[in-house]
């Protein structure tokens, strides 16, 4: 029923966009969610970023697991720590990896059958080809619909890469994601091109799979000379994953491919402008500025 409230004894199952992951690029929500959660499940780079700022403890923090296979077991019997925080309070701290996302979902669930809240660790933002979908896809498939879901909003590659270079984003725009893992080429080709001709600004997801492919796709339909950024690790600084830390190019179209060096992997975006996308100047370095329907001063 709509709006029926979640059983006293169950937890909540957080899902939790931490952005590039850095403390200072993180909401206080997210941060007040896995201080507080009884079980974080994170990647180990997604853990060593929060151990910057003690949103996790410190690994010296971990404690023995009870002997009974308590708090800091999975249902599969492995992968899980248990961290001991300042105020005496104890979390588990589960590894998660892209092979084990189904029975991580299901361990989540469980955990908060339990009465345990959860917080499953997202980079960038969940909705923004995250986790979210993958929890509530599972949640379906087996049957948790008991389960209490709360989303909690992350800064996402496309808005942390756009600040970095910045104003291009200010009219509209559209993400395309460049795997192919749950669809074929012709889809991902199709989405960009409509992009192309409608005059959105693309920013372009998973650039280790075809960027060159797409880049072309772009070409058929967009001038050469319309402004470019190949944007690595947004918002990681020099902790940066991608080639030589956090770093963006400011290109365009025709050359785009010819900065081959600068597609690092997943922390890789391309930024595409359109007709309107201009590189602006200052006294410091060069900023690409896409106006909201031509509007100049006056207009304000």
């Amino acid at each position: 029923m709509a709006g029926e409230s979640p059983a006293d004894d169950h937890g909540t199952l957080y899902v939790v966009g931490i952005g590039p992951g850095l403390p200072h690029e993180m909401t206080q929500r997210a941060k007040d969610v896995i201080s507080t959660a009884d079980c974080i499940i994170a990647s180990n780079l997604y853990q060593e970023f929060l151990r910057k700022d003690g949103t996790l403890p410190p690994e010296s923090a971990e404690i023995e697991a009870a002997a009974d296979g308590g708090a800091a077991v999975t249902s599969e019997g492995e992968d899980a720590t248990l961290l001991e925080r300042p105020d005496g309070s104890q979390q588990a701290l589960v590894r998660s990896s892209m092979g084990r996302q189904v029975e991580l979902a299901r361990e989540a669930f469980e955990r908060v059958r339990d009465g345990q809240d959860v917080a499953h660790v997202s980079g960038g933002d969940p909705n923004v080809y995250g986790k979210s979908d993958l929890l509530f896809t599972m949640a379906e498939e087996d049957g948790a619909t008991d389960v209490p879901v709360e989303i909690v909003p992350g800064v996402t590659a496309a808005l942390g890469g756009a600040a970095n270079v910045g104003a291009p984003l200010s009219n509209d725009f559209c993400t395309v994601s460049l795997s192919d893992k749950w669809r074929g080429w012709e889809e991902i080709e199709e989405k960009l091109r409509a992009a192309a001709i409608s005059g959105f600004v693309v920013v372009l997801y998973n650039c280790w799979r075809d960027y060159e492919r797409a880049i072309e796709v772009l070409r058929e339909e967009r001038a050469d000379d319309v402004p470019v950024a190949i944007i690595n690790d947004a918002g990681r600084g020099e902790a940066g994953r991608n080639l030589d830390d956090e770093t963006h190019t400011i290109t365009t179209l025709g050359a785009a491919t010819d900065h081959d060096e600068k597609v690092g992997g997943m922390g890789t975006s391309i930024l595409v402008g359109n007709h309107e996308t201009e590189v602006w100047a200052n006294d410091y370095r060069e900023f690409l500025v896409t106006p909201r329907g031509g509007r100049d001063v006056d207009d304000f």
